[in-house]
């Protein structure tokens, strides 16, 4: 049996004849079965890391969105802003105008006012004498 084993030949718990010796057959059948072992956690892992990234580039997109939305919601606010501040100086020049006007009217009154009195008393100069 030496002989066989000096050659590279063993028998296994069958009494059949191997080339590998049974200790050796074992220990690659254990590392075949830790490597299934393996490739199938790595594959798990795949797939957690795969889902990750989908939820990771979600949350991206969303972030974005939000991102757009507040820029969009400021600039809106800075136009809003802008429009009251062109309206407000508007009103203001309107306001500056109407005091013009009515400045001019004020004028104008007391003017009339002076030849109403002057005509009303040459009415009344007129009446007495005769």
């Amino acid at each position: 049996m030496e002989a066989l084993g000096e050659a590279g030949l063993h028998f296994d718990e069958l009494n059949k004849l191997r080339v590998l010796d049974p200790e050796v057959a074992q220990s690659t059948t254990e590392l075949k079965e830790e490597c299934k072992d393996f490739i199938e956690k790595i594959g798990q892992f795949q797939k957690i890391v795969g889902g990750l990234i989908e939820i990771v580039d979600q949350l991206a997109k969303e972030a974005e969105n939000e991102k757009m939305k507040a820029i969009g919601a400021r600039n809106l606010l800075k136009s809003v802003a802008k429009q009251r501040e062109a309206q407000q100086q508007q009103l203001q020049a309107l306001i500056a105008e109407k005091k013009m006007q009515l400045e001019r009217y004020r004028i104008e009154y007391d003017a009339l006012s002076k030849v109403e009195a002057e005509q009303n008393e040459f009415i009344d100069q007129f009446i007495l004498q005769k």
